[in-house]
């Protein structure tokens, strides 16, 4: 159970997740759609939407873009597993392994949709040449604060009016609570080795 224990809190983040996406994709009408039920005043909402690129909407450029994307993914999960066991072998504070256990689980649920979802749930990319690895991750979490005006100097997003905070899912807060707890504890997570001084010894002159 060194390991074991991690491993299945990011199955459970991956199911989970997987629970609330297919609950949204088969019960919301269509894409846009906000539970008018389900909601905490004006600021929080359940609404629909499918991304087909990275945080913000960010897409690779060309045909093959989302594929190159959905493999690099993979790689990385592969990546973050096997560095999840390695520290755990080592011993390292329940606190850092918890946390990226959080951060796999979520990482593997967005992969979930980009792999499967343009087969199963006929959720391709746009002009995607296959549907295999061009699946559109879904996202329902909507906090909505601020609809703000980019201001115009910005790079690809200038003049343009985005959420104060993206509409995000499960799987992209279990990434976000691990990496803050990482940064909010590195200090206890990487506690500084405290080097010990030893004592210097004079050489003691012969007596003549």
């Amino acid at each position: 159970m060194r390991y074991t224990k991690y491993f299945l809190l990011t199955i459970g983040v991956i199911l989970f997740d997987q629970i609330i996406k297919l609950w949204v994709f088969n019960t919301f009408p269509f894409e846009g759609y906000e539970h008018p039920y389900l909601r905490l005043g004006n600021w929080f909402k359940l609404h629909y939407i499918t991304n087909e690129g990275m945080a913000f909407g960010i897409k690779l450029a060309g045909d093959y873009g989302k594929l190159v994307l959905s493999l690099f993914r993979l790689l990385a999960m592969v990546g973050i597993s096997y560095y999840l066991y390695v520290m755990a072998k080592k011993n390292m504070h329940p606190g850092f392994l918890w946390s990226i256990a959080l951060i796999l689980g979520g990482a593997m649920g967005n992969v979930v949709d980009s792999t499967f979802y343009g087969v199963f749930l006929d959720l391709p990319t746009s002009n995607a040449p296959m549907l295999w690895f061009h699946g559109r991750v879904i996202d329902m979490f909507y906090v909505d604060i601020c609809n703000c005006l980019i201001p115009d100097w910005v790079p690809v997003f200038g003049g343009s009016y985005y959420p104060l905070w993206p509409i995000f899912n499960f799987a992209d807060a279990s990434i976000f609570v691990g990496v803050a707890v990482i940064l909010l504890y590195q200090k206890r997570f990487f506690p500084e080795k405290e080097t010990v001084k030893q004592p210097t010894t004079e050489p003691q002159q012969q007596q003549q």
